[in-house]
């Protein structure tokens, strides 16, 4: 639901009511993960998806009859051999999907988790996903200081239990299901991202969804190539830095879409930026005085991704460069080199779909290798390393 902050946001101070549906767990092949939501208001309009087409219009339905009764349901779409086109997942999946009226005292708890989700302030939103029908639904607005405002319904040890398993996922940058015993003791272990497990009997199963901010792409050198770069992963839903030491090329009117633009030599910006297992390097200036001083400092730093562009030769003098700077053969394994994956790119669009390509099957589990005659899930299990799936908006 946080996915639909702004558009929600503006629901609510128009006066709207209206109901939300949430993927709380998926199981086999299914095109949205938990967190993935639709929203319907009053007047039928609707925004966002939680199974990509399979199962929409029966969600839909469901969202018009919630907002009549004012009734949280937890629904469950499968796979059906007799009509495959029916309501059903085509892709041989399901998914459970809550669904929750929007309206009276639920606005308020809801509408702060939408601000903070709108506003882009960490914070996570634990809703009763399964549990007795008076509970289903019922919200709790975890901040990462451990206060939350809200509350699930029961004993005042519940909501505190909650909010501690709701900010050890906040942590974590994580957006899943928490088991919780009907005495608000923790039931088995938290299940994220890629669903699974069945529902603890006789407890309340949590649906946790973590907002965080997005994770950044720092991309180093102010060449065309990093113009293109910019663009994917903006649209990739990145905060997009570019750096180069060179003050007539680093300009933010050449890289008008990017988050920011520095000037600073790469490896000194990078030791006062600082990074984390989120963040994705792509080192595009293959200059040894540039890259040889950076990538010695990133390669033992956390990141999730570190890519240098460069031709095979360019790669292998770098690498002995960088042997010689006492980096070790383990550290030089982080390094993704020649950066992207082989599309045969060729323009600065190409090379940056071929990084950006590269950076995803890296942050989903992926292969690079074409679906077609592949026996390899479509959905792999990777887990994300920036918590959510953004919908925003690697050389070959």
């Amino acid at each position: 639901m946080l996915d639909l902050a702004e558009e929600l946001t503006g629901w609510i101070e128009e006066g709207r009511e209206f109901a939300v549906a949430t993927v709380v767990a998926v199981g086999g092949s299914a095109p949205r993960g938990p967190g993935a939501a639709l929203a319907v208001d009053g007047a039928g309009t609707v925004i966002g998806s939680v199974s990509g087409g399979c199962v929409e219009g029966a969600v839909y339905d469901l969202c018009r009859e919630a907002l009549r009764t004012g009734q949280s349901v937890l629904e469950r779409f499968g796979y059906s051999d007799e009509d495959a086109f029916a309501v059903g997942l085509t892709c041989g999946g399901t998914i459970d999907v809550l669904i929750t009226p929007v309206t009276g005292p639920a606005v308020t708890v809801l509408a702060s988790a939408l601000s903070a989700g709108a506003r882009r302030e960490p914070a996570a939103l634990a809703r009763v996903a399964r549990g007795p029908a008076e509970l289903l639904g019922r919200a709790l607005l975890v901040r990462p200081d451990g206060t939350y405002e809200g509350g699930l319904g029961g004993h005042p040890d519940l909501d505190r239990v909650a909010a501690a398993e709701a900010r050890a996922l906040l942590e974590a940058g994580r957006t899943g299901t928490v088991d919780l015993s009907a005495s608000a003791a923790r039931r088995g272990s938290p299940r994220t991202e890629s669903g699974g497990g069945s529902y603890c009997p006789g407890g309340l199963t949590l649906l946790v969804e973590s907002n965080v901010p997005p994770p950044r792409m720092i991309v180093f050198g102010a060449v065309d190539f990093a113009a293109a770069l910019v663009r994917a992963g903006t649209f990739l839903g990145y905060h997009v830095t570019v750096c180069d030491a060179r003050p007539v090329f680093a300009t933010q009117d050449r890289f008008p879409e990017a988050d920011e633009v520095v000037v600073d030599w790469p490896h000194r910006y990078l030791r006062r930026t600082g990074t984390d297992t989120r963040t994705v390097l792509c080192v595009l200036t293959h200059d040894a005085k540039f890259d040889v001083p950076l990538l010695t400092a990133a390669l033992r730093m956390p990141a999730a991704f570190i890519g240098a562009m460069g031709s095979r030769r360019t790669h292998e003098d770098r690498a002995r460069r960088l042997r010689s700077e006492g980096v070790t053969e383990a550290e030089l394994a982080r390094l993704r080199s020649p950066i992207g994956l082989d599309l045969g790119a060729r323009t600065p669009e190409e090379t940056a779909l071929s990084i950006a390509a590269e950076i995803v099957a890296l942050r989903r589990g992926g292969t690079g290798l074409p679906l077609t005659g592949a026996k390899t899930p479509i959905h792999h299990d990777g887990r994300e390393h920036d918590g959510r799936e953004r919908g925003r908006r690697a050389a070959a």
